[in-house]
């Protein structure tokens, strides 16, 4: 149990490194964009570069783990993750930055699909991997926060450059911890036969075409943000990544051994819970975005207090995630999903309602944040747990990378769309802060219909679920 709960430390401080560096450079551009003299098209790229690479490989990502090893994966999707920081933090111009930040993605996309199959194999499906999930969620909440306060230390007494430094750092120190922790990978040659054989058999048509699909449309969402939706370049991005996911869904008809077996697909239970990932992001993800822009824009905040005006929620997180799996074990999934759903809409619309352009921390963000903080954990453990629940032999790394997938992409989407109904209603409330509050203030109102819809979806989940497993698969290679 020692050894597990090493292990389950060491995955969930994964992910709050995979946070924290998103939430971190965030906070760094500016600096950057005076360093590198680069423009604000330029820092996009910065900043997306990362996001479009890791939601575009996390599929591959996880099938490949169940192929080669998920201890194999996780050590050398931090590797990359480490060798390719060290090359942001010494990066001379933007472009060298931008190809720095795309092989971060990769990195980070690898150790995160690996990661969280990592948690599957090791905790059985029940109470003992709800409490895991729970620790691994708690974490990822912290990251959020966290991200926007160290970084905002490390610009302003450092520099830019610390922020990569510091991923080179952790990433150095997991690696370091994982024989520990995970115990040594098992020699090359004693993968299983099933594991080489994949490997020899590996369905490259549907990998090519899904992580192209999934990166241009990646690609698409992020640059609406900056580019707007009717761009050119937008649109044909977008409209390249479904036709190429389309080819993948044809070749993966076809394919001898899929990338995505079409029978994983047909589990109703696990499309819903990966619909239901993805709404989660949507609403919550931008949450995050837009309470920090308030804080700063309309209440005159310095980043470093904007950050820590998430950190209650942060906090409330923590405490809570932990005791979802309790909840899970007496209450049932679908009412303890229902009710974080509910909750989450609640406060939304809560703290939508009492954004003011005059008001305080106190007084506008605090109570209603602190109820997303109980909201939140329960939202994310459940539809974990019921993304996963069904995942046969060989398949853990599988439904890993697709609700990784599902959320990346409910983050980005979410992000997108709620940015621009801001920036869209803020210019016909006309200027200043009233305007501005106005904006947030209908983004978050849209936040909470998506958390609504989901809400009222998760009444068509099983009544027993998580309800065991499906099917296996044919067996590849399931050991970490």
């Amino acid at each position: 149990m020692r050894r597990r709960g090493f292990a389950l430390a060491l995955l969930a401080s994964t992910q709050l490194l995979l946070i924290l560096d998103t939430a971190i450079i965030n906070v760094a551009l500016p600096s950057i964009g005076d360093d590198l003299g680069t423009d604000a098209a330029g820092l996009s790229l910065v900043a997306n570069a990362y996001l479009v690479t890791l939601g575009g490989f996390l599929l591959l990502a996880g099938r490949v783990a169940d192929l080669v090893g998920h201890r194999r994966l996780f050590t050398a999707g931090l590797a990359l993750l480490s060798a390719s920081s060290l090359g942001g933090a010494f990066a001379g111009d933007a472009r060298l930055l931008v190809a720095a930040r795309a092989v971060q993605g990769v990195g980070a996309a690898c150790a995160a699909a690996a990661a969280f199959a990592l948690v599957l194999l090791l905790f059985a499906d029940g109470p003992e991997r709800h409490r895991a999930l729970g620790v691994f969620a708690a974490l990822g909440g912290l990251g959020g926060a966290l991200g926007t306060v160290v970084g905002g230390v490390l610009t302003s007494g450092l520099g830019w450059r610390s922020t990569f430094a510091l991923n080179v750092l952790v990433g150095v120190a997991l690696i370091a911890l994982t024989p520990a922790a995970l115990g040594p990978a098992p020699p090359r040659r004693e993968r299983p036969a099933a594991g080489r054989a994949g490997l020899r058999e590996f369905d490259l048509g549907g990998a090519l075409t899904a992580t192209g699909g999934l990166s241009l449309i990646a690609y698409a969402l992020v640059d609406a943000g900056s580019a707007g939706w009717s761009d050119r370049g937008t649109l044909l991005a977008g409209a390249a990544g479904l036709l190429l996911l389309a080819a993948f869904a044809v070749i993966e008809t076809r394919a001898a051994h899929p990338l995505v077996p079409p029978g994983v697909f047909g589990r109703p239970a696990l499309r819903l819970a990966n619909l239901l990932s993805a709404l989660a992001q949507m609403a919550l993800f931008p949450m995050f975005f837009l309470v920090s822009l308030y804080l700063q824009n309309v209440l005159n905040y310095p980043p470093v207090t904007g950050g820590l005006g998430l950190l209650p929620l942060s906090i409330t997180v923590v405490l809570t995630a932990p005791r979802t799996g309790w909840l899970v074990a007496r209450c049932g999934l679908r009412p303890v999903m229902t009710a974080g759903f509910a909750t989450v809409t609640a406060a939304t619309v809560w703290l939508a309602l009492s954004l003011s352009a005059d008001g305080s921390f106190a007084t506008t963000v605090l109570a209603p944040s602190l109820l997303i903080g109980i909201g939140l954990p329960l939202v994310m453990v459940t539809t974990n747990v019921a993304a996963t629940a069904q995942a046969g032999a060989g398949e853990t790394g599988l439904v890993s990378g697709l609700v990784n997938t599902s959320q990346q992409f409910g983050s980005v989407l979410g992000l997108a769309v709620l940015v621009a109904v801001a920036a869209a209603h803020t210019r016909t409330a006309g200027h200043g802060a009233a305007a501005e509050t106005a904006g947030f203030r209908t983004a978050l109102l849209v936040g909470a219909v998506f958390a609504a819809a989901a809400t009222l979806l998760t009444l068509l989940l099983p009544r027993g679920m998580p309800q065991g497993k499906a099917d296996p698969t044919p067996s590849t290679h399931t050991s970490p």
